[in-house]
């Protein structure tokens, strides 16, 4: 049975490249009916951050990526906090000992730092094992604690790189547990993943370099690896660097706050260096898990496109129905709505759908539904159309708007159409300009839906004042 984990710590928020670790482990375990589980990993208490594990919790349940077994859910091979496995460690390590394969570091780190300054002076790579102590202390934890390597040359198969090799010069030893008892990531995940009999195990790229000592620990413990899969980095929009904080990696959480759906977050992540071979770009959360395989994860990095990811909000936005949609916006209303009934708001929400590309555009799209607009002639200057006519000519065109408009009995969309059109032809102006002015005098908004749709909506009588104001104003 395929069981994946994903095992990250507790020491920040989470960000694109772990969040996307997460997910295509999860994408596995879902389309083989698997099992997946979140374990943390805090042996690291130097850097952990209190709150880390509940940012960890909340950010992949906001994703949609639930666990099976794990942290706070519990299971058959728990503890699922490194922490609180320590006794287990020390089992394993002991076992490492007695068969000759783990030692006690007797050195001090000025020691240390003083093989480090001979290897560099004489111009070769520092390898612990080159001053393996032959005799070593009996560990009583006060030291750290070493595996005894056995370099050699390794080929292995990546589910996503390929054949990947390497001499000998690679594996060096490396230390098991540190002198506050607390074991390496190098030591405690390999443990955990045997114990937990997790089948796939993905990593970034930057780990890729460990892999033959972690492939000579395996051999140690005579532990069957598991499927290997390294996944290559995010990078910033440049492809120049790996995405950092200053590239726009923050915290996972923060899309959430500014509009954006996990699903589209989902889509967004899934497709950061994987594809279905096809030109689909927009996939539903039963799409990916159909169609997700560790085949076509690409090799090559994957660049952090913000604008892609805009795009693709937009277009899970208009995939909600109408319902879905009122009930994920009730936080993105503009204040002025407050009052507004519900049937009302559903009504206005109806006709921007299509416009939104965040849930936090709402306000600035609806915002002149529920509150008379001020003036604001600065965007008239600022269409490159309207821009170029005289301030006598946008006032005729509203007074002839006024005047059809106020002659219509019926003031739904349709007649509203017709009228425009009508409009167009006794002005002989285009619609850019025409439809612009009016779009304009009745929202003071950068943009809006179908201007037949949104008059009919705001109403004849609150249409009529808007325009007679803009005349005002002018």
């Amino acid at each position: 049975m395929t069981r994946t984990r994903f095992a990250p710590s507790p020491t920040g928020f989470m960000h694109v490249g772990g969040v996307r670790t997460a997910l295509f482990a999860w994408l596995i375990a879902q389309k083989e009916q698997g099992t997946f589980i979140l374990r943390i990993e805090d042996t690291d208490k130097v850097r952990e951050v209190e709150g880390s594990i509940t940012q960890i919790e909340n950010s992949l349940r906001w994703l949609g990526i639930e666990w099976q077994e794990g942290i706070d859910k519990g299971g058959q091979y728990g503890p699922y906090l490194q922490s609180e496995r320590l006794a287990i460690y020390d089992e394993w390590a002991k076992k490492l000992i007695a068969s000759g394969r783990a030692y006690a570091d007797p050195y001090t780190k000025e020691e240390l730092e003083a093989f480090r300054e001979e290897a560099k002076a004489a111009k070769r790579p520092f390898l612990y094992r080159d001053h393996r102590p032959e005799n070593p202390p009996i560990w009583d934890g006060s030291q750290p604690l070493r595996f005894k390597s056995d370099p050699k040359a390794y080929t292995w198969t990546d589910a996503v790189m390929g054949e990947l090799s390497t001499g000998p010069e690679a594996i060096d030893d490396f230390i098991l547990v540190k002198s506050d008892g607390y074991p390496t990531y190098n030591f405690a995940h390999i443990i955990d993943d045997m114990l937990m009999q997790i089948t796939h195990v993905l990593r970034s790229q930057e780990f890729i370099s460990s892999t033959p000592k972690y492939l000579n620990l395996y051999e140690a413990l005579e532990i069957t690896p598991p499927t290997l899969a390294t996944l290559p980095y995010v990078m910033a929009i440049d492809g120049k660097k790996k995405l950092g904080k200053r590239d726009g990696a923050k915290d996972i959480l923060e899309y959430a706050h500014e509009g954006y759906l996990p699903e589209a977050m989902m889509n967004f992540l899934a497709t950061l260096g994987w594809n279905d071979g096809s030109e689909q770009e927009v996939f539903t959360t039963g799409e990916l898990i159909e169609k997700f395989s560790l085949e076509r994860v690409q090799k090559s990095p994957a660049r952090f496109d913000e604008q892609r990811l805009l795009w693709l909000n937009g277009q899970h936005i208009r995939l909600l129905s109408l319902d879905d949609l009122s009930t994920r916006v009730t936080d993105f209303w503009p204040a002025s709505a407050a009052s507004a009934s519900d049937e009302y708001k559903k009504t206005v929400l109806a006709l921007v759908q299509g416009r939104l590309k965040t849930l936090a555009d709402l306000p600035i799209i609806t915002n002149y539904f529920f509150e008379e607009p001020t003036p604001a002639w600065t965007m008239v200057d600022d269409n490159k159309q309207l821009k170029k006519l005289e301030r006598t000519e946008l006032v005729n065109l509203l007074q002839g708007a006024h005047s059809a408009l106020e002659a219509l009995d019926d003031f739904s969309a349709e007649s509203i159409s017709d009228t425009l059109n009508h409009l167009l032809e006794t002005t002989g102006q285009k619609p850019g300009i025409l439809f612009s002015i009016i779009r304009l005098a009745v929202s003071w908004a950068p943009f809006s839906p179908q201007l037949d749709e949104t008059l009919a909506v705001i109403g004849q009588k609150k249409t009529l004042l808007r325009l007679e104001s803009a005349i005002k104003s002018v």
